[in-house]
This record gives structure tokens, sequence and C-alpha cells, in this order.
């Protein structure tokens, strides 16, 4: 059951990033041609066709026979993923992530020919993704808005707290552990790799790792040794 599900997620992860990726031989024009011809090569059992359509990010996270020995051990469900992606119930949406040296993610989506940057350039301290909770996070830190960061402190963890308790604290005995998180984080934000499982996240960090929650559909910091 776990490799299943492990499959299933490199599978959903595959989709998303082949409609930017050359199409076997030829170049795709376009998502919806890049989308059918991966899922015509998963349905057919084609693993190494499958595999050249896989992006480089795609591909550094799996070898070419891990691929090959997945597509293999689970066959019926390939076949299925191969016919459920060429029923595509919306058009697909292509975007591009652009990250600076701090860390910084900023997302654009191509829309009719022209490249737009999405919503989240413009709210500072979002919390939809861990990465950009993480982000949002350390912004308030450094900015000393300690309102805003009671916005990333789970339910459980907000009784008796306050802006002004997170000030005292934090600018006070705690300081030079905040300074020294703050420097933690940012370092390690450009490359992090932040993994998921369900309404929980971690990110490694120096040498402690930071534990997120999501609640209400917002990502929260829920604790970093």
């Amino acid at each position: 059951m776990r490799t299943k599900s492990r499959f299933s997620a490199m599978v959903a992860l595959a989709a998303a990033v082949s409609a930017l990726v050359g199409c076997g031989a030829g170049q795709a024009e376009d998502p919806e041609s890049a989308l059918r011809a991966y899922a015509r090569a998963l349905e057919e059992g084609r693993s190494d066709d499958a595999y050249r359509m896989l992006s480089d990010e795609a591909r550094r996270g799996i070898s070419p026979d891990a691929f090959r020995r997945m597509l293999k051990d689970s066959p019926e469900e390939v076949r299925e993923i191969g016919r459920a992606l060429q029923r595509p119930t919306a058009p697909p949406v292509v975007t591009a992530v652009v990250t600076s040296p701090s860390g910084q993610e900023l997302e654009l989506v191509l829309e009719k020919g022209k490249w737009k940057v999405e919503s989240n350039a413009i709210d500072l301290y979002a919390q939809d993704t861990p990465r950009h909770a993480v982000q949002g996070f350390v912004r308030a830190l450094e900015r000393r808005r300690y309102d805003v960061i009671l916005r990333y402190v789970p339910d459980a963890h907000k009784e008796g707290l306050d802006s002004a308790k997170l000030k005292q604290a934090w600018e006070g005995y705690d300081k030079e552990e905040m300074s020294q998180l703050i420097a933690a984080l940012r370092q390690a934000l450009p490359a992090a790799s932040i993994e998921e499982a369900g309404d929980r996240a971690t990110m490694p960090y120096g040498a402690g790792t930071m534990q997120l929650v999501r609640e209400h559909g917002l990502w929260k910091i829920e604790d970093f040794d």
C-alpha cells in the first residue's frame, strides 16, 4: 500500500511538470499534447518514453531503473492513471516559479500567451503552502511584526499569547536564539526540501527541523527544534 501511495504521488508530480518538457523525440506544442503523450506512454507500458518526458527536477528524484520498477510493480494502476490523465476536467494551467537568492518565491502564470505575476507576489505573509508560510514567518520575525507572527501560531498554542508577550520573549531572553533561527531559516530556504504528509509538513534547517501544521486551510508553525 505504501509503495502504491508513493507511486501515485510521483505520477501526479510527473504529470504536473511534464507539460513544460519535451515530448518523445519531438517537442510538445502545448501542455495538452505533452500530457496526452505522457498518458499514452503510461497506458501502453512504455516506461522509458514516459521517463524521458519527466522534467530534470523529477528525474533527479528517481532513477530510470526505479521508475521502470514502479511501473512494472503496479501495471493495472499505471494503466488506469494513464487513462485518467487523458480525460482532463479543465484546461491545464502553465505556471513558473522564480526563486530569489534569499529563497523568496514568485509564481507566474501563462495567460493568453503572456506571463502574469500571481497573487503571492502581493501577499507578503501567505500561508497557502508550507514554503510560503516559512517565508512569511521569517519576514515577520525580521520586521518584528509580532501581530503577524500570531497568525502562524496553531490554535492549540494561542491561549494566553499575544503580540506583547511574543515581543517580550523574543526581544528579551530569547533574542539570541531568534537571531540564530532567522539566519538558519534564511540560509536553508532556497534549497530546502519540504516534506508534506496530509496536514503536516517538515522542513530541515541547520541542525534542526521545523514542524508545520495546516489549520482551516492555512499553514502554521507548530514547532522548531
